[in-house]
């Protein structure tokens, strides 16, 4: 769990971020889960596009994702959501 100073700085960091997935109307499938893993241990904090064609709303996608990726869930502000998660990759520059 991270703390509200913590979340206030990633919100930041995340405002520069363009997104990097769109979840459309096929919603949170397994192949989307693996391929925002792979994104997330290389970058540790993500910006993602909900669509408007999508069945669930960004809280809720939030809300799923970071329960499968053990992720922090940072925001869900109109369609966008962000997420982090610490990794452990060399190379990887911390953002907390």
């Amino acid at each position: 769990m991270i703390s509200t100073k913590d979340r206030a700085k990633l919100k930041g960091l995340a405002q520069k971020l363009e997104p990097v997935f769109q979840i459309g109307k096929n919603g949170v499938t397994d192949n989307v889960i693996e391929q925002i893993s792979v994104a997330l241990d290389a970058r540790e904090l993500i910006k993602i596009n909900v669509l408007k064609n999508s069945d669930e709303n960004a809280k809720t996608v939030v809300n799923t994702l970071a329960e499968k990726l053990n992720a922090e869930a940072v925001a869900a502000i109109g369609n966008k959501i962000v997420l982090y998660r610490y990794s452990d990759k060399k190379g990887v520059v911390h953002v907390l």
